[in-house]
């Protein structure tokens, strides 16, 4: 998780909201990025579905099993659909979403047996850091 935060407070030099995403086979960091909507004006570049982008790439494939998703911030359904559709092992976040969660607030994707693929999954993981950074980056917008 600290290797996501320190990708999440990146994107703060560009505006962005600062969640990070680090996607790990072991111990091995394949990839980590962070959010990049504003940067790049592309409604997708979500700091998870970029991570899973890389990591793919450095694989040469696009099925991820084998790796952990660790994230600052619990995924939308967009991402959290990423990580099923990867055929990731593992998600961790840190702080909840409760207006757009995907992964045990709003809905549970990585666990509904209809999309074909389950994940584990756990929450709670240095929360108050995760929290604290997307609270200050909101309150400023206020």
């Amino acid at each position: 998780m600290e290797l996501a935060l320190v990708e999440a407070e990146r994107a703060l030099s560009h505006d962005d909201v600062p969640v990070g995403a680090v996607i790990l086979r072991g111990d091995e960091v394949l990839a980590a990025r962070h959010n990049e909507r504003e940067l790049t004006g592309d409604p997708t570049a979500h700091a998870e579905v970029l991570a899973l982008r890389d990591a793919a790439e450095r694989l040469g494939r696009w099925r991820l099993d084998g790796c952990s998703l660790v994230v600052t911030l619990e995924p939308c359904p967009m991402c959290a659909g990423a990580a099923v559709a990867a055929r990731l092992d593992e998600l961790v976040y840190g702080a909840a979403d409760l207006k757009g969660g995907a992964v045990g607030s709003l809905y549970n994707l990585v666990v509904d047996p209809r999309l074909g693929h389950e994940l584990t999954w756990r929450s709670g993981v240095a929360t108050d850091r995760c929290a604290a950074l997307l609270s200050t980056f909101f309150a400023a917008r206020r």
